[in-house]
């Protein structure tokens, strides 16, 4: 039955397509300054159970689905924390660039 076959399917598209996007909020959140990245390797321990609780609900009830789900999420969530570093770094490049320039900024006349 198509029905079913939908229903079974769609979850996990959903998923796997939240899942994607775990290295754009990470990303974002360490570029807007709502978290550390020394804070997101604190805490990774939890990520990675995290990880296998979100797919334990989403997926069907086998281990190789909850992996399937669990891993890649962890993995994502890795790439994001290594370009949020990339990013803190840069910006604080940028920062420290801008402090040697002493002169205030010009006015319009």
């Amino acid at each position: 039955d198509i029905a079913r076959s939908i229903d079974c399917v769609m979850p996990l598209f959903f998923a796997f397509g939240v899942a994607f996007e775990i290295p754009v909020a990470v990303v974002l959140l360490v570029w807007i300054g709502v978290v550390d990245v020394k804070y997101l390797k604190k805490v990774r321990p939890y990520v990675i159970i995290g990880c296998f609780v979100v797919g334990m609900v989403l997926t069907p009830p086998d281990i190789f689905s909850q992996t399937l789900l669990a891993v890649p999420m962890w993995l994502l969530f890795e790439i994001g924390v290594l370009c949020g570093s990339l990013i803190r770094k840069r910006s604080a490049h940028d920062e420290t660039a801008d402090d040697h320039n002493d002169q205030p900024p010009a006015t319009q006349p």
